[in-house]
Order: structure tokens, then C-alpha cells, then sequence
């Protein structure tokens, strides 16, 4: 097994009495993509700062690259792509512009950039927007350039923040793609996100955290297996709710109840449907439980507010 390229071990953060980040450990193998995903207030972005060297940790140690953060901070960053939750593209220059000014920051001067820039627009599929400002494109073309900037210095580890929060299917598909594609060249991944189907998709692996501590970690497929039932019915309709406490929850591991729906977690999904149709006025649908289930389960149904 090789080593590890990013690890973090036993770290904490707290704000005055809040613990944010609680003996937090966890490792990022080469050319792996390691999901973080959490409730809002989870630890998620403190984790990530803690990360970039940007917030230093009360407690616990992070070696990166070779070198430890935040004593290497520079020569680790100097490795680093990173993707922050809200862009920070500047507004006065063009796309080609952006990737130029930002790449002064790694020492790359231009003519070097003068061969990068078109193949990284490209990358982004933004080529034929080189001369426009970021005020002029969509939301999912400022996430692309972001991408597209993060890898000027041609960085061994990417950390993205909800990369794609705010974009719209396409968008996000597309972003998806572009992930993929790096992940193929053998660069690796730190991804935190609200999207299971993102999560899914992208991460190799994944850690959970709630209330600054990690309460699970694996693969997503083994740990839907390990956590969850294979099937789930939801149930929604007139008189659906009443079932929760009906004798159908026998037929089922676990029932919960979410606004009009009722989910029935179950090893045997016929049976259930079953009796279910003896109800009339019911809708079910029937699915494999997913990332999406697991979420829930290990960190509950009620909102969380940001902070």
C-alpha cells in the first residue's frame, strides 16, 4: 500500500467552548477522492481550512506532500489546487486574464502560462469564452474556471468546497465530468459535499461527520450495505402516516415518518408491497437504498441550522 498523500491525525478546533472538529483523523491516498460529507455545522469547512493551513488546529497534526502544515504551509500550498465554497474570481479580468494574474502567485510567469491557459480553457470548455469577464458567464461556467484556476500549478491534491452547490443538472454533470477526467490523470481528491448523488459518484471513499466527530467511513456502496436494509418502499397518501404504527411495520427492519411520507427500510420488499396494496388511496415507490438513506440514518432527519 502506498503512502498516504494527505494525512490528518487526532485533530481539534474549537471556538470558545464549541468543539467544532473533535479528534478528527482520516488519510487521502494517491489518486483517490475522499468525500467529507456532514449536516450544516458539522466541521466540514473548519476541517478544510484547518487543511490549507488556513486555521490552525488546537490539537492534532497534518502532513501533507511530505512536509507538515502549518510550519511547510508554503512549499504544501505550492502543491495544492483549491475550490472554495464561493467564487473568488476577480471580476476585472477575462477568463484568460484570471488563470494568468493567479498563477503569479506559484512563480509561473507568463510565457509559460501563454502554452497553459488555452489548454486549461479547453479542459474547462471554456475556450470561446477566453476574453469575457466572470460576470458575463453562468454560474456553472465560474465554477469551471475556478476548476480551470485551481490547476494552474498543476497541483498533486485538489480541495473542493461544495463545488457545485448553487448549479443546475447540466451544470453539475458536466462539473462531474471534468472531476472525473483529473481523477483519471491520478490526481487526487478532497470533496465536501451536500449532494449524495455527487458523493456517490466522485468518492472513492467517504468519512461522515456530525457534531465535529466521525461517525462512519468506507466506501459508499459497503457502507449503505453495512448500515441500511437493501430496499425501501416510501409511502405517501391519504391515511399514510397511520401505517408507521400499523402492523405493516412488522414487515419491515425500521419506519420513519417525514413530513406525509412514510419510509419502510426492509429486507423483503415484495411482502411489503404486498400488503401495502390492500390500501387503497396509497402511492408507494420502490427503490434500493442509497447514500441519501444512510445520511439520514446516521445523522437524523431535523434541520440543521448553519453554524
Amino acid at each position: 500500500m502506498s503512502q498516504p498523500l494527505f494525512q490528518a491525525t487526532a485533530l481539534r478546533k474549537h471556538y470558545g467552548d464549541q468543539v467544532v472538529v473533535n479528534d478528527l483523523s482520516f488519510h487521502i491516498a494517491p489518486g483517490e477522492c475522499l468525500g467529507v460529507i456532514g449536516p450544516n455545522g458539522a466541521g466540514k469547512t473548519t476541517t478544510i481550512r484547518m487543511c490549507l493551513g488556513l486555521t490552525n488546529p488546537d490539537a492534532g497534526r497534518i502532513e501533507a506532500l511530505g512536509h507538515v502544515m502549518p510550519q511547510d504551509a508554503r512549499i504544501i500550498k505550492a502543491q495544492l489546487g483549491v475550490v472554495s465554497q464561493f467564487d473568488t474570481l476577480d471580476p476585472d479580468f477575462s477568463c484568460a486574464e484570471n488563470l494568468v494574474v493567479y498563477a503569479r502567485y506559484f512563480g509561473i510567469g507568463k510565457k509559460t502560462m501563454a502554452a497553459r491557459v488555452p489548454k486549461l480553457l479547453e479542459f474547462a470548455a471554456l475556450s470561446h469564452k477566453a476574453d469575457a469577464k466572470p460576470g458575463d458567464l453562468s454560474g456553472g461556467m465560474r465554477r469551471r474556471l475556478s476548476l480551470a484556476r485551481s490547476l494552474v500549478n498543476d497541483p498533486k491534491l485538489l480541495m473542493l468546497d461544495e463545488p457545485t452547490t448553487g448549479l443546475d443538472p447540466q451544470a453539475r454533470h458536466l462539473m462531474w465530468e471534468r472531476l472525473q477526467l483529473l481523477l483519471q490523470q491520478g490526481k487526487s481528491i478532497l470533496l465536501t459535499t451536500h449532494f449524495m448523488d455527487e458523493a456517490e459518484r466522485l468518492c472513492s471513499r467517504l468519512i461522515v461527520l456530525d457534531h465535529g466527530r466521525k461517525i462512519a467511513e468506507g466506501r459508499p456502496r459497503e457502507l449503505i450495505a453495512q448500515h441500511l436494509e437493501p430496499d425501501v418502499v416510501e409511502v405517501y397518501g391519504n391515511g399514510a402516516v397511520s401505517l408507521a404504527q400499523s402492523p405493516l411495520k412488522e414487515l419491515a427492519a425500521r419506519v420513519e415518518v417525514s413530513g406525509e411520507t412514510v419510509f419502510f427500510y426492509t429486507q423483503d420488499a415484495r411482502r411489503l408491497l404486498d400488503a401495502l396494496g390492500q390500501h387503497g388511496g396509497l402511492r408507494t415507490f420502490h427503490r434500493p437504498a442509497n447514500l441519501e438513506d444512510l445520511f439520514l440514518k446516521l445523522t437524523g432527519r431535523q434541520i440543521r441550522e448553519d453554524g
